[in-house]
């Protein structure tokens, strides 16, 4: 078995309004650090620009794609790869942004970028029959608890999430209830069949806890509420879970819900 390789990536995205803070993933760069500059170097853009064109109807796409073009010939190079950086840093006047710098290892740099580019550009699938009834599963097991705590009647359900974003917008989250400044949230995360879900709630989250916490004057809190006995060795499963964590989403297991129900009866004084 061949040695795995110490590699960083970050993503790109584009940002047509700052002030909003809506973004499309669009790129993936990922780099190999080594002494003498002659690591890994590579980048993916998206061939598939609807989400930009849903974003910005009037997005430049041509320079989306030249600028695919600029940073591949400049990642060859050590001495422009550097230059290169810092302007990405630099924001490209903030229309596009550069996420943090993440690490990871992989045997095989150039497939790991494709499965990258894949997990970040790629809109949801349509659920499979297995990822429905998981889902619904985990969902029967937070009713249980909430029931059984006393809470249920106390609850706010499929809260949509319209009013914060756009109207028309299908996106509801299963629980919640507001104590104090605030705002405890609950949903149902399978990702037994497909981690399509966790990732498309991570990328969104932040920006509608923003507009929760603005339009509410309350602190919004993420539980998303996961299988249990998740195999965390699965390469997307961890990446999911790790995506859900930097948006600042909670994680727990279908398990814990008698506990998360128990402190909700705390928190309503149930």
């Amino acid at each position: 078995m061949a040695d795995k390789r110490q590699l960083e990536f970050f993503l790109l995205r584009y940002v047509p309004d700052a002030v909003k803070d809506e973004f499309v993933n669009i790129g993936v760069v990922m780099t190999e650090p080594a002494a003498n500059g002659s690591g890994f170097a590579d980048v993916r853009f998206t061939r598939d620009w609807r989400r930009v064109r849903c974003l910005d109807p009037d997005a430049d796409i041509e320079m989306l794609e030249a600028l695919e073009r600029e940073i591949r010939s400049q990642l060859g190079n050590v001495h422009e790869r550097a230059v290169l950086l810092r302007k990405m840093e630099d924001s490209y006047s903030n229309l596009i942004q550069v996420s943090s710098t993440k690490g990871c290892l992989a045997e095989e740099p150039a497939k790991e970028i494709d499965v990258l580019a894949k997990l970040y550009f790629e809109g949801p699938k349509p659920a499979s029959r297995g990822a429905f009834s998981s889902r619904q599963r985990i969902l029967r097991n937070m009713r249980d608890a909430f029931e059984h705590s006393g809470v249920w009647t106390l609850l706010m359900k499929d809260i949509p999430v319209a009013p914060y974003t756009k109207p028309g917008d299908p996106l509801k989250f299963d629980f919640g209830y507001r104590v104090g400044e605030t705002i405890k949230l609950f949903h149902a995360v399978s990702l037994k069949a497909s981690v399509d879900q966790a990732i498309l709630l991570a990328s969104r989250y932040p920006t509608i806890a923003n507009s929760i916490a603005q339009m509410n004057k309350a602190f919004p809190l993420m539980t998303a509420v996961v299988d249990d006995a998740l195999d965390r060795s699965r390469h997307e499963v961890q990446f999911a879970l790790e995506a859900m964590e930097e948006a600042r989403i909670q994680v727990a297991a279908a398990a814990q819900m008698a506990e998360i129900a128990q402190s909700a009866k705390r928190d309503l004084r149930a």
